[in-house]
């Protein structure tokens, strides 16, 4: 992709950090996005957000004169439609997708609801409330073990635990509870964990995740070494292609737009099963849906600039309706 003259792309603020429990993740997502912008020529600033609140945001988004805003925020005040109302309401437009298709994706509940209603395999799961659980349900009797237990709106493996034993699951439940009034509780399925990233309506080659923990918990994705990813995943023709378009389904029946990634166990038996959509994936050249897009032919510099362009796009589109 030739990349137009600098004026094309005006004043782009790279939005990053965030108050989040993925404020981290956040913040070396968006100094690999300002960097790559900045050494293309780019008028690029990185923006970090400290605050969860509607008006400092305004005020500092509007004190940068920015023309165009690149998010790499993720978690809570990323992913969860809240900065993209702020930056709708200022006429701003942003990468990835909108206020209502993020609210949605973020809630691993709300989602899991779309997708079952339009038939895409997801785990058996069981939602729980802090505030009225039942201390006398079994989930190891509904959901054997080892189960997942994870927060209902978090990222990046925060909070999540996978207990093989009765007695871990209240210390799991117990976590999770720290970051979120509603958890999940899943079925474990056993198979291959992949992952495919979706550009512009397009799903890009699969990514196979093989962690040298059993388990691909937080420090299994962001220590380096404790992971091998295989790109593209070693499969057959028309599995590869199978798992692709319940990616691609799932972007687009939660309404994601620009890119997403789409986390998937593949069964034994071949079945893909959705386990979350993150519409703000990690954004690092080592990153996956960079990652896959290098594999597909496209730098991680070209990326940036794509997302760029569809955000112009998805504002001209919304002002001409």
């Amino acid at each position: 992709m030739a990349v137009s003259k600098q004026a094309d792309y005006g004043k782009i603020g790279v939005l990053m950090g965030g108050s989040s429990s993925e404020r981290e993740v956040s913040l070396k997502s968006g100094k690999a996005v300002y960097e790559s912008l900045k050494q293309a020529g780019l008028d690029v600033i990185g923006i970090d957000i400290t605050s969860d609140k509607a008006d400092d945001n305004i005020n500092l988004i509007k004190s940068e004169k920015i023309d165009c805003a690149f998010l790499a925020l993720h978690g809570r005040f990323g992913e969860d439609g809240a900065i993209q109302e702020i930056l709708e309401n200022v006429n701003i437009p942003y990468t990835g997708s909108g206020v209502l298709s993020s609210k949605l994706s973020m809630d691993k509940i709300a989602s899991r609801k779309v997708l079952e209603v339009y038939n895409l395999a997801v785990p058996k799961y069981i939602i729980i409330d802090k505030v009225s659980q039942n201390d006398n349900l079994s989930l190891s009797a509904c959901l054997g073990l080892p189960l997942v237990i994870k927060p209902a709106t978090h990222g990046s493996s925060i909070g999540l635990s996978i207990p093989e034993k009765e007695e871990e699951i209240k210390p799991a439940l117990e976590l999770a509870f720290k970051f979120d009034d509603k958890v999940v509780a899943e079925e474990y399925i056993r198979g291959r964990e992949l992952t495919v990233g979706i550009l512009e309506d397009e799903a890009l080659p699969v990514i196979e995740i093989v962690p040298k923990k059993r388990f691909f918990d937080y420090e299994a994705k962001y220590q380096a070494g404790f992971t091998e990813y295989i790109v593209p995943a070693v499969l057959e023709e028309n599995i590869a292609k199978l798992v692709q378009s319940a990616a691609l389904k799932t972007h687009k029946l939660l309404g994601c737009f620009g890119c997403s990634r789409v986390d998937i166990i593949l069964s034994r038996d071949n079945t893909p099963y959705i386990l979350e959509l993150n519409s703000i994936p990690g954004f690092t050249p080592t990153s996956l849906l960079p990652k896959a897009a290098k594999v597909a032919g496209i730098e991680f510099s070209q990326l940036c600039f794509k997302l760029i362009q569809l955000a112009y796009e998805k504002a001209e589109a919304k002002i001409s309706l």
